[in-house]
């Protein structure tokens, strides 16, 4: 089951627009490097659409924002996935339909919650990852694009290395991650999370939220990381603000993991 929504999103500041245009134009003029800044948003646990995902497919279609789509292998079946490719049919060239884990299960009993951690060994690390791979070859087709998400943004060593060796083109991980993924196979790290935050003052959380947006940009890269599922009105709400204000600067470049691939 899902987690409740966070006490952040129990209701929008009146004046979130304009503090978003701020954060945004002056994180632009900051940014490290004067090129265009890549900006990607990487939505997890899909697999089972309903009204919040396509809620969220037709507010990125509305505004031709690309989005990438980390799907749980287990939970898809041939119905659901014709409902999704259904939902994004008018604009597939914004979508980019990945691999989050294989069930979605975690594994640790000691630590923090890995599907692909530590304590599992070799030869089942390598059969989900192939079950996962082989069922979205199998539904997905060409739509499938091979880059792994691992659930709570965690896996070991021994995962990281597969991934590798069963010709993912990178994995995508949160800020900071650890262990580094091995030469060759990149890290497209997400940097602000919209719904998984820890609880506190809601005022100082929407402070940093927009510290974590501008610091993303003024680095020269901006990785957003979605939960539909945790998802309400107010999240909604923000989300078509944020998205209006980034199709309004031309220095942001929306993006998906294939136009992140040239950049490593």
């Amino acid at each position: 089951m899902p987690k409740p929504t966070a006490s952040l999103w129990h209701a929008v500041p009146a004046d979130i627009a304009p503090r978003i245009e701020r954060c945004l134009a002056g994180a632009c003029e900051q940014r490290e490097t004067r090129g265009p800044v890549p900006v990607f948003f990487r939505a997890d646990d899909i697999a089972v659409p309903g009204k919040q995902f396509f809620r969220l497919m037709a507010l990125f279609t509305l505004y031709r924002i690309p989005l990438c789509l980390s799907v749980v292998p287990a939970w898809l079946t041939a119905y659901r996935w014709r409902q999704m490719k259904q939902a994004g049919s008018k604009t597939p060239e914004l979508w980019c339909w990945h691999q989050h884990g294989w069930r979605h299960v975690n594994h640790e009993k000691n630590d923090r919650k890995q599907e692909f951690g530590p304590s599992r060994p070799l030869d089942k690390i390598t059969a989900d990852l192939l079950r996962g791979r082989q069922r979205l070859e199998s539904l997905l087709g060409k739509d499938f694009y091979p880059v792994f998400v691992p659930p709570w943004n965690r896996c070991g060593p021994a995962a990281l290395k597969q991934l590798k060796n069963l010709g993912y083109h990178a994995i995508s991980r949160i800020r900071g991650s650890m262990p580094p993924p091995p030469s060759g196979l990149p890290d497209f790290q997400v940097n602000v999370d919209l719904h998984t935050r820890r609880e506190g003052n809601p005022h100082e959380v929407w402070r940093q939220l927009l510290n974590d947006l501008g610091g993303a940009v003024t680095n020269g890269r901006c990785g957003i990381m979605i939960h539909h599922r945790l998802m309400n009105v107010a999240a909604f709400d923000f989300l078509e603000v944020l998205l209006k204000t980034v199709v309004s600067h031309k220095v942001l470049h929306p993006t998906l993991f294939k136009g992140l691939a040239g950049l490593y």
